[in-house]
């Protein structure tokens, strides 16, 4: 005010005349560089008076901390009060936060357990007469319709012996003639005529069985899919039973996973699960085909096995899958992102919500209640009912009462 003395000397500018703002900004400035040097003069100890043993300096350790806890509280009381004289400084300072609205919503909690894709139909395709493999036409990879002819045996010697009981059963066949129509005649013994007709029904069962082991020369694909493996190469032996290729039927495929016990309610037979594939970046849902019976006593776990589609051939044998089977629900409760809430030193949660003050909008601390979380968002059962104005980015650090301005799009920066 005119004709007032003011203090006058070093760090004490003069006040403009009739001007509060200044007055409260002078103000301001003054108490910040003021409880700055207190500061910085509290760290300093008198060289005589710094302990030198280590409880001595545990001890002036957390008097400093007692001391700097005070100053903080004092500075943020003189910047509450300054606020308060100044209301457009606090909007000038307010911190910079988004929000989003809490709403109630279903909660579903999904427990992930590693498989792997298996197919139903593993196939060894194998010859059903000895032979040596002349022909392979098929490759590794190749798609071979069910069916269609897979490889090709030698069987020059089922042939020879082909023409051999060829030979025997025309001459057989010259003697049962004779001796049938001696019989007829009522020449001859009956055992005669009864060996030559057993005889030559012998051959012509022996050429029958012959005839049919050289239709067997070639090989044929007893299901589709696809050659997983050649497991006899050209040129060499094959005997009956042995593999000649593998057959995989990439059509028909199932995710298989050993769940641990203690989820033996979660998962029923003919349910929806939802399997991720990592190296494929794909997802997809699936349906529970078989729930196991059994639980293995080595690792406390039951098999469950899912179909799954073949995802234009990318799906593999053995690929590592991720199973997610549901393991709660809940219906209607507050979910909110888990990284919104905070904790205190003492354990408390908290959430910081818009609310309207005097100044503008500020961040009001609302202590909350938690349940189960799972995929970033967290069951909130007490302090929030739904509706609230929810502080997202820039909760973190905020004070209780802290004015705020809300990002948006015209103001990003």
């Amino acid at each position: 005010m005119p004709g007032q003395p003011h203090p006058a000397g070093p760090g004490f500018p003069a006040p403009a005349q009739n001007n509060s703002t200044s007055q409260i900004m002078m103000k301001k400035s003054f108490f910040s560089a003021l409880f700055v040097a207190l500061l910085l003069g509290g760290c300093q100890a008198p060289a005589d008076e710094w302990p030198q043993d280590l409880a001595g300096k545990r001890s002036l350790l957390e008097t400093k901390r007692k001391e700097l806890a005070e100053l903080n509280r004092t500075i943020r009381r003189l910047e509450m009060e300054i606020d308060s004289l100044d209301p457009g400084s606090s909007l000038r300072n307010a911190a910079l936060v988004t929000t989003d609205t809490v709403e109630r919503s279903d909660f579903r909690k999904f427990v992930e357990i590693q498989g792997t894709v298996q197919s139903d139909k593993i196939v060894n395709v194998t010859s059903e007469v000895p032979g040596r493999l002349i022909r392979l036409h098929v490759e590794e990879g190749d798609a071979v319709r069910k069916g269609e002819l897979i490889a090709e045996l030698d069987l020059e010697q089922v042939k020879k012996q082909l023409e051999e009981a060829q030979t025997s059963l025309d001459l057989a066949t010259t003697v049962y003639e004779r001796q049938k129509s001696l019989w007829d005649q009522n020449i001859g013994s009956e055992i005669q005529f009864l060996e030559a007709k057993n005889n030559k029904e012998r051959l012509e069962k022996n050429i029958e069985s012959l005839q049919l082991q050289l239709s067997k020369s070639k090989v044929y694909a007893p299901i589709g899919g696809v050659v997983d493996r050649k497991l006899t190469k050209e040129g060499e032996y094959a005997s009956p039973g042995a593999p000649i290729v593998q057959l995989l039927d990439v059509n028909n495929l199932k995710v298989e996973a050993d769940v641990p016990e203690t989820y033996l309610r979660s998962v029923r037979k003919g349910e929806r699960v939802q399997v991720r594939f990592p190296a494929l970046g794909l997802e997809q849902e699936a349906r529970v085909s078989l729930v196991g019976s059994t639980i293995k006593n080595a690792n406390r776990t039951f098999k469950v096995e899912a179909r799954v589609r073949s995802a234009n051939g990318m799906l593999k044998p053995n690929l590592l899958a991720i199973m997610l089977i549901r393991e709660s629900e809940q219906k209607d409760v507050v979910v909110v992102p888990l990284v919104v809430v905070q904790q205190e030193v003492s354990g408390k949660e908290y959430v910081f919500v818009l609310e309207e003050g005097k100044p503008g909008p500020v961040a009001r601390k609302v202590y909350v209640e938690t349940g189960d979380s799972y995929g970033g968002n967290i069951v909130i059962t007490d302090g929030l009912s739904g509706g609230e104005t929810l502080i997202v980015e820039g909760a973190r650090g905020l004070a209780n009462k802290q004015p705020i301005r809300v990002k948006t799009q015209a103001n990003n920066g």
